[in-house]
């Protein structure tokens, strides 16, 4: 893109419509961004860990090992991270996934199983996922290169709701419920206060449907393990705005219009 005089300072390097940017997807700002900044935006990691990654001398620029968050990379840079090269995208990719059971939500997995990678439909651009479902959890995963709008999601400030649908072993007691609603204590924190609702009982079970706003690992479970109902199956059926609906395990489906403006109303 050449720009001539003063049109210069109308383009900035992130993506419309959340930002106002150019139509034609991301660009740079004086011909240049911050190195941090195009990693994300390429969808490699979060900006945060992208300054990690290159304070750990994982990135090169033109071939050199690039370790200050100063660097500002062009159009015409070769970036790679890793040794993998990196390209950025002309426009960002938004997939909402119905995760399976027994599946890693990671792109590579040292032990060989099965990951989300493997479900990705082929000819995309790269995409990596918002968040992490256990191995043997379910449901609504959001993947994206849109570095920026992740870290926005996965940050503990905005609280973007779950809601999952679990089966835990035996019924819960009006006094237990109360405690899961009211925040239990989980080892080293307390969680807080989640939304309950009892979907049915049966003679050693219940389904229930529990929103919180955290992300703890395996907090779900744990939660109900401290009420003393271990979890027998879960499964997440929203994420913020998105809802897992019919899509069937291991499908993806591209994100409405909708749904992309109210994840991207939830950072104001």
């Amino acid at each position: 893109m050449q720009l001539d005089g003063d049109a210069r300072f109308l383009y900035y390097a992130v993506k419309l419509p959340w930002w106002g940017a150019s139509n034609d997807g991301w660009v740079f700002m004086n011909d240049k961004m911050r190195l941090q900044k195009f990693l994300a935006h390429a969808g490699v990691a979060s900006r945060r860990a992208a300054e990690d990654l290159i304070v750990r001398g994982k990135v090169r620029v033109n071939g050199k090992v690039v370790r200050e968050l100063g660097t500002s990379v062009s159009e015409t840079d070769r970036v790679d991270v890793s040794g993998t090269p990196v390209k950025l995208q002309t426009e960002p990719q938004y997939l909402v996934m119905h995760k399976p059971v027994n599946v890693m939500t990671t792109m590579r997995d040292p032990e060989g199983r099965r990951t989300v990678a493997e479900l990705i439909p082929k000819g995309l651009p790269r995409v990596v996922p918002v968040g992490r479902l256990d191995y043997d959890t379910s449901g609504v995963l959001l993947l994206t290169n849109d570095g920026e709008l992740a870290n926005i999601l996965m940050h503990p400030r905005f609280g973007v709701e779950k809601m999952y649908r679990v089966v835990v072993k035996g019924r819960l007691l009006p006094d237990e419920i109360k405690r899961l609603q009211s925040g239990v204590w989980i080892e080293e924190f307390k969680a807080a206060g989640a939304g309950v609702r009892v979907v049915a009982t049966r003679r050693d079970t219940s389904v229930l449907d529990i929103t919180i706003h955290e992300g703890k690992n395996r907090q779900v479970r744990r939660m109900f393990e401290a009420v003393g109902h271990p979890v027998v199956a879960l499964a997440r059926l929203r994420f913020g705005p998105l809802r897992l609906g019919d899509l069937p395990p291991g499908q993806t489906r591209p994100l409405t219009a909708r749904e992309l403006s109210q994840l991207r109303n939830l950072a104001p």
